[in-house]
């Protein structure tokens, strides 16, 4: 009978060399925040398609159990980076799936809500009506419009007013005339009168609106558009989004385009499980986090949701939508919804 010839130690040690680089990247393209890098070139971009990610992990994992199979070197060689390739996919889907796939959580309607309606319009894309109509549909109280003039704001509250919706419009320009860089809110003239505060600052390129009201009584509203995370702005964005972490405090309702995913703005909040400053993110706590805006028309579980709305602790989360019917109207950017109710 013939002894099986002994295979090298080397092949072991290389294989336990490749699983360690292969852990190191594994983890750094499904947590960064571990390394500190999520706001850091390429890994930004990377992390912004979690399923596309663990998709190309599951691909590699299935390449190296074939690899398996050849022979008893490769097995040595390639058996601890399956073990690991297994493990950061386990780890990768469980994240994606905990932050939530829904796409509607029905509205309670509770009393004393607000309904918050944020859609970036690519420049005024989908017209006065189609804007007015989501709102009415939705019975928005806010409406935020990144990328959307403040006369296709005039045009909208003048529609919502003839149906019994009176609004307030409040707007900021980041570059006069540019339509992309306008940031537009309508605010329910049931909550009050509401002013520009412009003493607290705004993002660099794409316009910020700080809404403050006139008596003192009620929430701020923070209309926000930092701008996109690309190579030549990547300072940009990060100043952009650390300095919405500063006035996202007290009373205060954010929403808009923030051109960042939850793992983004990890680091940012100053409380306990918030998500940027003092705010919690909504569609976390509706387990719809993992359901993608941008871009319109692709399915939402394979592209990013860098549309947000956001509250601080005095309001809970009573129901969220990402409107998909929408996909259709014109702009990348699919609208995202949230009824807010007063914290218990």
């Amino acid at each position: 009978m013939s002894k099986r010839k002994r295979i090298s130690p080397a092949w072991g040690i290389s294989g336990g060399l490749l699983a360690v680089v292969v852990l190191i990247c594994g983890v750094v393209l499904i947590w960064p925040q571990l390394f500190g890098l999520q706001r850091t070139l390429p890994f930004t971009q990377l992390i912004s398609f979690r399923l596309v990610g663990l998709l190309c992990l599951g691909a590699a994992l299935i390449l190296v159990l074939i690899l398996l199979l050849i022979s008893r070197q490769s097995r040595a060689l390639f058996g601890a980076t399956a073990v690991v390739l297994t493990l950061v996919l386990v780890v990768g889907s469980g994240i994606y799936l905990v932050r939530g796939l829904a796409t509607n959580v029905p509205a309670s309607n509770a009393e004393g809500s607000i309904k918050v309606l944020s859609w970036n319009t690519l420049g005024n894309e989908p017209g006065s009506p189609t804007i007015a109509q989501l709102a009415l549909e939705r019975e928005a109280d806010v409406v935020v419009l990144p990328e959307t003039t403040e006369d296709m704001g005039v045009e909208i509250a003048g529609i919502m007013s003839e149906q019994g919706s009176p609004m307030w419009v409040l707007s900021n320009s980041g570059a006069p005339g540019y339509a992309a860089a306008e940031t537009t809110i309508l605010i329910s003239s049931d909550l009050g009168e509401y002013q520009i505060n412009s003493d607290l600052g705004d993002t660099s390129a794409l316009a910020t609106v700080i809404a403050e009201p006139v008596s003192g009584d009620g929430p701020r509203f923070i209309a926000a558009h930092p701008i996109a995370p690309t190579p030549q702005y990547m300072d940009l964005w990060r100043s952009d989004l650390e300095w919405l972490s500063t006035v996202c405090d007290g009373n205060t309702i954010l929403a808009g385009d923030l051109n960042a995913t939850l793992d983004h703005l990890w680091g940012l909040g100053t409380t306990d499980g918030a998500a940027l400053g003092a705010c919690y993110d909504a569609a976390q706590a509706a387990g719809a986090a993992s359901s993608g805006t941008w871009t319109s028309g692709r399915p939402p579980m394979l592209v990013p949701a860098i549309d947000h709305v956001m509250s601080t602790s005095q309001w809970e989360v009573t129901g969220f939508e990402v409107i998909t019917s929408a996909d259709r109207a014109g702009s990348d950017h699919r609208p995202v919804f949230a009824e807010l109710s007063p914290a218990s």
